[in-house]
């Protein structure tokens, strides 16, 4: 039968009003009561005009002290604040005794705030976006019907449909939170030894029906896998981009413009990675009516009833002009909002703590009411095996 939503007119918080938590306060909004926080009164004032009924406030959210009594009215909050504050943010939340879900894809460790949350008797769902998040979700899944998972492999991009040179991307997040992507070290398990890579190496170009030739390199998108799935001899994760643009970034991040160690320039002392990520945002910043799609492919090779088996999970998706909903916010955020109907309806079985995607894969019911919840909303996976799944 499935599972079946359970509870409704619930009362969330979404601290975050940018592109990808517009989407994910909207979509709630369908259902429940929900209010947004964030710093910029533009982008809480481009939410309240696609829906008046979302409550909006303008909030420092680096303010932690201030959360105790922001959050005391809610039964559950969405984290969609920047990568920098989201490790900080989710403790206090935590902290604060509420139900969360989390898209900050923040460097630390999530699971250091486990015993945390048991504590508080507070579930946290991490790192639910497309990748990681959609990644974590079908491993989670495969591990429950292979007898055997020898290599699991993704490739993920976001890119908009008209190219601008020279960098030909756009993104809907933060640019702090993509150079992150590009200068934190790359971690995967290859031969059964875990290693890291630097970030945008081993490229290789892989071609794309609807999108043509992109170039795929090294990006730490493994995160929670690692330490979820120890057995699994091979393991890698690669970002996708337009070809050339690992050799533009590389001799941005050699020349020191990622650099965060302080530099005296003039009367001023400066890092080069805040003056890189000031010139970035216009950029890279991506336009709310601007056409783009996000790609993925997840590759699970292993051994299923004796028999050799490989599943390719596949998504292409594209900027949608009926709700001016990006590709990269709608997959991202609905992911998001699934989890969130998951926690509220009370049907994850688990007891408190900190849990990434995978452990929901776990579930048959969980899995195929998150793919239901994202195909009901335009966000299509096609599975490319003879296995039935979903």
């Amino acid at each position: 039968m499935g599972l079946t939503f359970k509870n409704k007119n619930m009362k969330i918080a979404v601290l975050g009003a940018g592109m990808v938590g517009r989407a994910i306060a909207l979509d709630l909004a369908k259902r429940h009561i929900v209010s947004s926080f964030d710093v910029s009164q533009s982008n809480l004032k481009n939410l309240k005009s696609r829906n008046p009924e979302i409550e909006i406030e303008m909030s420092d959210l680096n303010n932690l002290d201030s959360y105790a009594d922001l959050l005391n009215p809610f039964d559950l909050v969405v984290s969609a604040v920047p990568g920098f504050m989201g490790y900080e943010t989710l403790r206090k939340v935590i902290e604060c005794g509420k139900n969360v879900v989390d898209i900050s894809f923040f460097p630390e460790d999530s699971s250091t705030l486990n015993d945390l949350a048991i504590k508080k008797g507070v579930t946290a769902i991490t790192d639910c976006g497309v990748a990681p998040g959609m990644s974590n979700l079908f491993l989670g899944r495969c591990n429950e019907i292979f007898n055997k998972i020898e290599k699991f492999t993704f490739y993920v991009g976001g890119l908009p449909k008209i190219r601008k040179k020279p960098f030909e991307y756009k993104a809907p997040f933060s640019p702090i939170d993509v150079i992150e992507e590009y200068t934190r070290p790359a971690r995967m398990r290859i031969g059964g030894v875990e290693i890291s890579k630097p970030a945008l190496s081993d490229p290789e170009l892989m071609d794309f029906e609807k999108v043509g030739t992109l170039e795929a390199f090294n990006t730490d998108g493994l995160r929670s896998l690692l330490q979820s799935f120890p057995n699994i001899p091979d393991m890698t994760e690669k970002t996708l981009r337009y070809p050339g643009h690992i050799g533009i970034i590389s001799a941005l991040k050699e020349s020191g413009f990622f650099n965060k160690e302080k530099i005296l320039v003039g009367d001023h002392i400066i890092s080069p990675l805040d003056v890189s990520s000031k010139i970035l945002i216009n950029e890279w910043k991506l336009g709310d009516e601007e056409e783009e799609f996000t790609v993925m492919k997840v590759i699970v090779e292993g051994v299923v009833s004796e028999t050799p088996m490989t599943l390719e999970f596949s998504l292409y998706d594209e900027y949608n002009k009926e709700t001016q909903t990006s590709s990269m916010a709608r997959t991202t955020g609905y992911t998001c909002t699934a989890m969130v109907e998951l926690i509220l309806s009370n049907s994850l079985n688990e007891e408190p703590g900190v849990f990434p995607p995978e452990f929901i894969g776990k579930s048959e019911e969980g899995y195929d009411f998150v793919l239901k919840y994202l195909r009901e909303r335009g966000v299509n996976w096609i599975c490319s095996s003879k296995i039935s799944i979903y």
